[in-house]
């Protein structure tokens, strides 16, 4: 995981038949199919993400991520945290 400014960038490695069930996150996210393919969902649309695909999320957006076959993803979230992400005593809410 990197930290810069106010962004965060993840890499996240799919096993075959792994998925990111439905979520939501509270800053904007950004996807990219690094390796392999993936089935990215978004409501009532859903998109066969190969290698090189870019998509993005609002804030609050609910999403899910799946891979038959195994996959690697970057994920960014920006801005870092977002408003509301941590509570008073500097926990995640």
């Amino acid at each position: 995981m990197l930290h810069s400014g106010d962004a965060r960038a993840i890499l996240l490695c799919l096993e075959p038949g792994q998925e990111l069930g439905d979520h939501q996150v509270r800053e904007r996210a950004w996807v990219t199919v690094v390796e392999g393919e993936a089935d990215v969902r978004c409501g009532d649309e859903q998109v066969a993400a190969g290698t090189g695909t870019l998509v993005m999320f609002q804030p609050g957006e609910r999403h899910s991520v799946t891979s038959a076959s195994g996959a690697r993803l970057l994920l960014v979230l920006a801005p870092w945290p977002a408003g509301g992400h941590y509570g008073a005593a500097g926990t995640a809410e």
